[in-house]
This record gives structure tokens, sequence and C-alpha cells, in this order.
């Protein structure tokens, strides 16, 4: 197989394709004409060589890059290469010995210098054809720092296809061991759509701080293509990535039927939002399954915490059992909040039972202190044996949550712009038979999926919550064997997660893997389907924006994919 290939890349593949490094440079070129070669490949000269004065010029800096020889820069603008010195008056010594006038000349802007003097700065070789115009330099490579790491890489082909996957196997090492500790690639991407030639390049550094000289390889990308960025994506985009859909909202519409299922109320609070005293921001009374959602901000002007304080209101024991939680404090970036509780929450395997007898309290949530500004976002699960009474508590420190304490804390008046209230069924359990794709469904509009309806148990007053944060999606989707379903934000920043349950396997998606989804034509991949039934978890994060839609693609694969389909699944 090796030397088949080796045959192959003898005969047919274009000598600029992959990097070789040769023991030398050769330069071969003709005064005053811009084409050259440089071991044995065409190049062109920016500024080509001159013959003034009866002497060949080249142009220093130009000359030194294709050579591959660092240039030294001193003060007052004098330039080394080897053992010559330009200076910025043009004055040229080679080993300390001043060179006749001339032997350096800025032209144009340009630094050129004598062939013959950059020749002997180098000890390299220089010949001549017999008119004298067409001229060889040849010049050992550099030698580069011993303690420098070195950059390495390889590519599967030297020719791709436009849309191929390019496999990079990326092999860098240092010479005493050291680690590597940073990498900076130039150019590498996972498939190119036009075709063209292109030069991919990686630089690494050491834990010493030393930085490797640049490695490149060439690559070609010609002929019909195989794939178009979406179609690449659908078939290699890891969960969470971002991929290009210009289309996305012309999709049709997928029919979502609601089915019956177990459901619970929510308790949200999230007004005032920044509360700036202490005092109560919500209370109400339940009994068994119940979530609670608390967004809030320290606006008191000095440390404080967010509290949920339960107090048994039964003649009895009860017990209260936290099933899952989720939370995000301290932190002042908002885009976190909803995105970290949520996946904490679909991470929580279950909590501690606190047994309270009649009327006992204790705090089933205690946020970190908060500091000025910032804030707590908690998402808890509850089952409680009895009637509990449960009461969102902004406290200063030094205040314990206690049910004598919050009874003569005064209930905080709403900000009349964010919600609180008990929202019955607060679970949503939906059913799509997928068919003609790609299709989408849209959570969270208002219209199409309209806002839940509750009641504010401290003012009695009807509210309505937008976005339905807090509100558990239990979708399960139908027909989804071989198919891609992706997140379309729809109303700005969005930052979340899902829980997918495909067969026996169960996992968790952050969407995105980084940054924010902000553009409705940059769907972020969710998964790939193995099974014909796909059910999907969803809660809308808080501090990010509805609505969204899920978009249902023909993958493009099946699972992991196979070899017969022509699919390059190995990627190092």
């Amino acid at each position: 197989m090796l030397l088949s290939a080796l045959g192959a890349s003898l005969a047919g593949s274009p000598a600029h394709a992959a990097t070789v490094t040769a023991g030398s440079v050769q330069l071969t070129f003709t005064v005053d004409a811009p084409d050259l070669s440089v071991n044995g490949d065409a190049a062109r000269w920016q500024a080509a060589p001159r013959l003034l004065g009866g002497r060949t010029l080249l142009p220093l800096r130009e000359t030194a890059a294709l050579l591959g020889r660092p240039l030294q820069v001193g003060s007052g603008g004098q330039i080394g290469l080897g053992r010559a010195v330009v200076t910025a008056s043009g004055g040229v010594s080679l080993a300390g010995v001043p060179q006749p006038a001339g032997t350096a000349q800025t032209i144009d802007g340009t630094v050129y210098l004598n062939v013959r003097t950059l020749a002997d700065a180098l000890n390299a070789n220089l010949s001549a054809d017999d008119s004298g115009r067409a001229l060889t330099l040849t010049a050992l490579r550099d030698g580069g720092n011993p303690l420098a790491p070195q950059a390495r890489f390889s590519t599967d082909k030297l020719i791709y296809a436009p849309g191929e996957r390019v496999i990079y196997t990326e092999y860098a090492y240092d010479p005493d061991g050291a680690d590597i500790t940073a990498r900076k690639w130039v150019n590498r991407q996972e498939a190119f759509f036009q075709p063209g030639t292109y030069t991919v390049g990686l630089n690494v550094v050491n834990s010493r701080g030393l930085q490797s000289a640049p490695f490149t390889r060439t690559i070609t990308v010609q002929g019909t293509p195989l794939d178009s960025p979406l179609t690449y994506a659908l078939k290699y985009a890891d969960p969470g990535d971002r991929f290009p859909d210009a289309q996305v909202l012309n999709y049709p519409t997928a029919m979502v039927q609601p089915v019956a299922g177990a459901s619970f109320p929510l308790l949200f609070s999230d007004s005032p939002e920044v509360p700036t005293q202490s005092g109560v921001l919500y209370q109400d009374t339940v009994l068994g399954p119940v979530r609670l959602l608390g967004y809030h901000l320290n606006g008191l002007g000095k440390p404080a915490r967010l509290y949920v304080l339960a107090r048994n209101i039964e003649t009895r024991p009860v017990e209260v059992r936290t099933l899952r939680q989720g939370e995000t404090a301290p932190t002042r970036v908002e885009g976190l909040l909803g995105q970290v509780t949520l996946l904490d929450y679909f991470a929580s395997t279950g909590g501690p039972t606190l047994t309270l007898a009649p009327g006992q309290s204790a705090a089933v949530y205690a946020s970190p202190t908060l500091g000025l500004g910032s804030g707590a976002n908690m998402m808890q699960d509850l089952m409680t044996s009895g009637r509990v009474e449960l009461t969102f508590l902004m406290l200063e420190d030094g205040l314990p949550p206690s049910a004598q304490v919050a009874q003569q804390l005064p209930y905080l008046p709403g900000d009349g712009k964010h919600v609180r209230g008990t929202f019955p069924n607060a679970v949503r359990h939906l059913r799509v038979n997928l068919g003609t794709l790609p299709a989408r469904i849209v959570i969270g509009d208002g219209r199409v999926d309209p806002a839940i309806a509750g009641i504010d148990k401290l003012t009695n007053q009807p509210v309505t919550l937008s976005g339905n944060y807090g509100v558990l999606y239990d979708l399960e989707v139908n027909g989804a064997a071989g198919t891609a379903v992706a997140l379309s934000p729809r109303g700005g920043l969005y930052r979340g997660a899902m829980n997918v349950q495909d067969g026996p396997l169960s996992q968790t998606i952050k969407l995105p893997k980084s940054g924010n989804a902000i553009n409705p034509q940059e769907p972020v991949l969710l998964w790939r389907a193995g099974s014909d039934r796909l059910n999907i978890d969803f809660i809308p994060a808080s501090g990010s924006n509805l609505p969204i839609s899920l978009v249902f693609y023909r993958a493009g694969r099946a699972g992991l994919g196979n070899a017969s389909e022509g699919l390059k699944i190995y990627q190092p």
C-alpha cells in the first residue's frame, strides 16, 4: 500500500501539495524577471532582482523569508542577515568588514543587497548559467533555536473535493520533552468549500514560553463538490456546534400534538428582580410535587443571600424531599444564569430529605453570599408529603432564614416589569410524528405555543409567564431515526441546555457549546437520532430570549455512520 501510494505521488501529485523540509533551500531566478523557483516549486517575487552598476541585487527581507532565515533588526534601523549587517544609511559590513558602496541600495522603499554578499553572509553557494543572468542560490536551512518546540502535522491526502472533510494529525513535540501548552493554527478548516490552493500553518509554544517556527502544508481543492456547508454540518458537526442555514425560517411547521401526562405546579419568583431591602419575594402553599424557579439580583447595597424557606402547616410531621436542583450563584453575567442552572439541574440525581415537625421551618435552598449587583438563579424540584408553605426571601447577611424573621419582614411589591406567581400544569407533554423534512416546531412564541397562565398569590392577580421559563417541555419525536435536530434562536441571544433520550443513550447537551446562539440562520446542532423515537426534555433558560425553533433535518448519516457511506469518522 505504501509503495503504491508513493508511486501515485511521484506520478501525479503537485510538488507544492505537501511540505517536505529539505536540508537546503534553493532559489533559481533571472535578473529583472518576476518568476523564480523555490526548491523546484514555481513562485513569484514581490520585488524582482535588479541589475545596477554591474551588481545583481536581491530584495533583502523577501529573500530571507524565502530561505527561511531570520532577520535581526537592531536599534537605529540596522538589519542583520547571517554575517551581514546593513545600516539605515545603506552601509554594509560582512563579518565586521566594511563592504564597497552600492553593496546595499534602497529602491522604491525596498532594501536590496548584492547577491554575492548575501551568499557570503549565509555561507551559501551561488552559480550562474552561461549568460550570467540566470542564477541559483543554494543556502543551508536555518538551524533554529535548539530549545524551541517543533510544530508538525499531516493531512490524510493532498487533493480534496470541495466540501470534503480534511483529517489533520498533529504531532508537534518538544526536543526536551516539555509540555506543548499552546497551539495557533492558521487557515485550518475542517473542509474547504471553494476550489483553490490553501496553505495551513501551525505554531506551538512550550511550557518555557518558547515558540516554534511556523510549519505549513499546502492542499489543493478541486473537482465536483462533495458537501455544502449545511450538508457537511449535518454529517459531521458535534452537538452544540453552530452551522449555516439561510432557509431555516422558510421550513414548514411540523404538527405538534399535546398528550396527557403527569404534571405539577411551578412557583416562579422574579419580581422584584432586584430587591433593595430584605423581605419576602414570593410565597404559596404546596402539596406533592412542585418546581421552584427563582431569579434575583442583590440590590441591597450590602452582602445578601437568597433563600427558600419551607414551613410545615400540617398537624403531623411532613417530609420535604429535593428531587433535582440546579443553580447559578453568584454571577453578574446574565447570559450564564439559565445555562449553568439547567446543566446543573439535568445532572442532579436527587438531594436531601428534610422532616419538619408541625409548625417547624427550614431552608430548602440557600444561595451563596451575593455581592452588590450579583445574582442567583435557582431551579429546584421538591416532593412534599403534606402541605408546606414555601417562602422566597432575600435577606441581608446576618439575618437568619427563620419563620420568626419571615413574619416580621415586609412582602416586597413587584417591580412592574417582571413576573411572580404560581402556575399550575407546568409540564407540557408534546408528540410530533416527522414526515417531510426539513421541518420545525416553535416554542415560546406566545401564539403557536401560548404563555402559561397563573396567579400571583401575594396579590391574587392573574399573571402570564411570557417565555414559559421553568416550564418543562416533554417532547416525544417519532420517525426520528436518521434525522438531526437543531435549535434556532428566534428572539435574540440564547444559551441553554436540553436532555436527550435516544434509545439507551441519555445525554445533556450544552447549547451552544461555547458563546451564544443569536442568529436564526445559524442553528445549533442538538442531536443525530439513532432510534426511531427520540425524547427531548427542554426547559427555557432564564436570562435567554424566546421564541426558539427546533429544526429537524435528514442527517446524512444514522448514528455514528460507517465507512461504506464514504464518511470520514477518524479525527485524532
